[in-house]
């Protein structure tokens, strides 16, 4: 008796993975494309992180998966990149098999990122930028392209700052975390700042101008102290659904082949299903 074909499977991966929303957003494309396909999220710690590669090659019937924190710079040692994303962004968000077990990295944050802004003028604006890890780099390789003005880099290890805005060559300073805030015309949180079990990130937005906007990536909770202090303060705010979404569709359409339904009732109802 021949075995029936498995149906293929993508995942997301991360440590912790318990708050990503990526399963609910793919099974809901899978859903209403009426796909033989399933995607999950799985559990791999910095330690696995290898073998869970590893084992991966070997799978037919795994089409790839989405990074998440604290993998994206690590998993760059451990796939092909035909892209080059090394030495752009300089990190993964998305591993893909190809039909010969081998296995390529890219990076479909920075599109996701930069979806929600094209309607803003920010060429030659001053920024701000909280974190400097794998979000970051997508962030700082989207405000290249924009040609954002002058950019303020809030973080912890001031060495590491400096050198992203050196390899991004972007103008800009480096300062402390707890600094205030400049009069910039877009504030981007894409460190953890915020996020479900750790510190809020609360600075004073009073310096801001009434036509700033404020960018969370954190989705979990959607509504950040940071977000809701936007929108007390009646500013343009982005949460993290936007870029969640954005870089989940080009990661979709990757894996399965097929390009994700993003019409506004289907959008409506994904977030609905997303923030119920």
């Amino acid at each position: 008796m021949t075995k029936p074909d498995a149906p293929p499977y993508a995942d997301v991966i991360g440590d912790p993975i318990a708050q990503s929303k990526s399963p609910l957003i793919h099974g809901y494309w899978i859903e209403r494309l009426g796909l033989e396909a399933a995607y999950r999220a799985t559990h791999v710690t910095a330690e696995g992180l290898s073998d869970y590669i590893a084992r991966r090659r070997d799978d037919a019937d795994w089409r790839g998966c989405n990074v998440t924190m604290p993998h994206k710079l690590a998993v760059m040692d451990l796939v092909d990149d035909p892209g080059g994303v090394r030495g752009s962004i300089g990190a993964m968000n998305t591993i893909l098999r190809q039909p010969d077990g081998s296995l390529i990295g890219t990076n479909t944050d920075a599109a996701g990122f930069y979806a929600p802004l094209a309607d803003f003028d920010l060429e030659g604006a001053p920024v701000a930028l909280y974190g400097t890890g794998g979000a970051a780099r997508a962030v700082l390789f989207a405000f290249k392209q924009m040609r954002v003005g002058p950019v303020t880099m809030f973080a912890r290890n001031p060495l590491k700052a400096a050198g992203l805005l050196a390899t991004f060559g972007l103008k800009g300073d480096v300062v402390s975390i707890d600094s205030p805030l400049p009069p910039v015309a877009l504030l981007v949180n894409a460190s953890a700042l915020g996020m479900t079990g750790q510190p809020a990130l609360s600075p004073d937005l009073s310096v801001l101008p009434d036509d700033a906007v404020i960018y969370d990536i954190v989705y979990s909770p959607l509504e950040t102290p940071l977000l809701a202090a936007a929108r007390a303060r009646d500013l343009a705010t982005i949460d993290g659904l936007e870029m969640l979404i954005g870089q989940a569709a080009a990661a979709f359409e990757l894996f399965f082949g097929k390009a994700p339904p993003r019409d506004d009732a289907s959008e409506t109802e994904l977030r609905r299903r997303l923030t119920s």
